[in-house]
């Protein structure tokens, strides 16, 4: 082949691949959720702006978005294609800020966790090492299926979660059917949480016998709501009294005021839970293998190896 006509081709196969910008165009769009929004903040005309997303939907033969009245709804073929759009960007501002000492907007992390108060400690302290001028952070503590989910779909970067003999072989096949792999950070034994007040504040350690009368607490798990998904172990255990919340602060507020209990990994955090909140070692035999998740087959990104020796320092 003649190498004029070879460069000539060359050069048109790399015009008609994607392009920072458009990237930039989608995650902008999927940002404000308008296509009118969005073409303001970008300074450029909305049919430019959509013409930028049909050729990248129509060279990887995707539908990023569907288009309403309403304005856009990412699909879940786009939230995919976000995912790794979000990380070439990331990658490509860290490479701007390494060479050039300019920061191209903002830097953005994303962690999908169970209740761990390290979990949230590890967060912070990333984000005031590395969070710059211009930063969005997401600390996402939320379902253990929804968790897998986030991670599986690259809206979050990393999940934090555990496993135990009970449901590790649901999990670990969860994880595998999502391209997912699960690294442990440490083996807690079982602790209860309860108030300072709590008749039980007095003892060293309980038993199941001993938390019998008291409220048990849990949190959510939606429409996976398994024994195998529960944030808690010893799940299977009857209890009379039962109280499912959705949030932290709900779940703190209920141990003080009802005396009640929920099971954990006894890892606490003054700051962050309060001081009326105390853990006591639980009587089982039962342990907590807590650990993060990562897709299988992407590298982690800065942010999310920075973020791995942080939440490793803090459970150590």
């Amino acid at each position: 082949m003649d190498k004029v006509i070879f460069i000539e081709m060359l050069y048109a196969k790399q015009e008609a691949s994607m392009t920072l910008k458009q990237l930039r165009y989608i995650v902008t769009v999927a940002d404000t959720g308008n296509i009118t929004e969005a073409a303001a903040k970008l300074f450029i005309a909305q049919p430019s702006l959509t013409s930028a997303i049909r050729e990248l939907e129509n060279e990887y033969g995707i539908t990023i978005f569907d288009r309403s009245n309403k304005g856009v709804e990412i699909t879940a073929e786009g939230e995919e294609f976000l995912g790794y759009a979000r990380q070439i960007l990331e990658q490509s501002d860290l490479i701007e800020e390494r060479y050039t000492g300019k920061t191209e907007g903002k830097m953005r992390f994303c962690v999908s966790s169970q209740h761990y108060s390290f979990a949230v400690e590890a967060f912070v302290e990333l984000l005031k090492r590395h969070g710059g001028n211009k930063y969005e952070f997401h600390m996402r503590e939320t379902q253990t299926f929804d968790i897998i989910d986030d991670v599986a779909k690259l809206r979050s970067e990393i999940g934090v979660l555990y496993l135990n003999a009970f449901n590790e072989t649901v999990i670990m096949k969860t994880l595998r059917d999502n391209g997912l792999v699960f690294e442990p950070l440490f083996r807690a034994k079982p602790h209860v949480f309860i108030s300072n007040h709590s008749p039980l504040a007095k003892k060293r350690s309980l038993t199941l016998d001993d938390l019998k009368p008291y409220p048990r607490l849990a949190y959510e798990q939606g429409s996976h709501n398994s024994f195998y998904f529960s944030e808690e172990i010893l799940s299977t255990v009857d209890s009379d009294k039962e109280l499912i919340v959705r949030d932290r602060a709900t779940l703190f507020n209920l141990l003080i005021g009802l005396d009640g209990y929920t099971i954990c990994s006894g890892v606490i955090n003054e700051e962050l839970n309060g001081p009326n909140i105390i853990a006591k070692p639980l009587k089982v035999d039962d342990y907590m293998q807590i650990g993060y998740i990562l897709p299988e087959r992407i590298h982690p990104s800065f942010l999310t190896e920075e973020y791995i020796k942080i939440l490793k320092a803090f459970s150590a």
